[in-house]
């Protein structure tokens, strides 16, 4: 049986997807570089586009799903997309630059060219909770994995009881896509804001509020507005992406509102070189998060978010 064909791993209670790409998912495609945005120090989107139009034409995502992006001749970094799936050539990843493929992404400039093999993975489940409460819960650079979703729930907005979207940074010029919190109200979507602290010098939340306009003015961290929320136990789902410790905190504070687990649903980050579940780098207890995840019901992976080091 070949990687591709391997069957998902039943500690994750998400429906079954097409995990890999149409075709061989081996083989990646030229894309160019149509803009980039500085969304905040040190963290680039950048807008590609495929060259051959045959391509563009058949390519899909999901909310979730990601990209493997390649830079010949120095290697591959799976990216979240974080653009419109409703708009699926037009494709967006937010990156920021922490290691050979994503310190070479940031030398690049709108015009020059990559390759990009995908989509994979298992999505946020969307579809799946229709007229259920969502609630969003990211921590820095976790937006990015969620923006496709929330950009999908603003335009269905009225097939969900509720969108709520929770966003916390370590000071408020970390908070991503401000500029569109003004879209995403007026679609319906409520969203909250918190910061770790205030940069250094700054005495009051008054003086640090130039930094992010859209910020709420609260200090402290994302679990304190996920216990301020209301969360029906019966028609809740939460959907968390950031570091593990902030994930495993955000979703037992959740379980503590009497969320079922299976209904808490976290995106997982680990090291992956095939994304077809070949290479073994993404093995998580007996998951692979390329195929298995990266989206994983809290129920399913709780024993192993609890291991050290794993």
């Amino acid at each position: 049986m070949s990687p591709a064909e391997c069957s998902p791993s039943p500690a994750n209670s998400l429906p079954a997807v097409a995990t890999v790409p149409a075709g061989d998912p081996w083989r990646s495609h030229t894309v160019r570089i149509e803009g980039i945005v500085e969304e905040i120090p040190g963290v680039q989107t950048y807008d590609l586009r495929f060259l051959d139009q045959e391509v563009a034409g058949r390519y899909r995502f999901l909310p979730g799903q990601f990209n493997m992006l390649h830079l010949p001749g120095i290697g591959e970094a799976a990216i979240s997309i974080s653009s419109d799936p409703a708009n699926p050539q037009q494709l967006a990843h937010t990156v920021r630059a922490v290691g050979n493929v994503t310190d070479a992404l940031a030398r690049l400039h709108p015009g020059d060219t990559l390759m990009l093999r995908g989509p994979f993975g298992r999505p946020w489940p969307v579809a799946e909770s229709t007229g259920r409460d969502l609630v969003l819960v990211a921590g820095g650079l976790g937006l990015a994995s969620q923006r496709a979703a929330i950009r999908e729930l603003a335009r269905r907005r009225a097939e969900y009881a509720s969108v709520t979207v929770v966003h916390g940074a370590k000071e408020p010029s970390g908070l991503l896509y401000t500029h569109e919190y003004r879209e995403w109200k007026a679609a319906g979507v409520v969203v909250r804001t918190i910061v770790d602290g205030l940069p250094q010098g700054t005495a009051t939340t008054e003086n640090a509020a130039g930094d992010a306009a859209m910020w709420d003015g609260r200090v402290g961290l994302v679990t304190d507005l996920v216990n301020e929320l209301t969360m029906l136990s019966d028609r809740t789902t939460l959907l968390c992406c950031g570091p593990d410790p902030m994930m495993t905190a955000v979703a037992h504070a959740a379980l503590r509102h009497d969320v079922p687990a299976e209904q808490v649903f976290v995106s997982l980050e680990r090291n992956m070189a095939c994304a077809v579940r070949h290479c073994g780098l993404c093995q998580f207890g007996p998951v692979f998060v390329c195929q298995d995840g990266p989206v994983f019901s809290f129920a399913a992976i709780e024993p192993y978010l609890s291991i050290p080091h794993l």
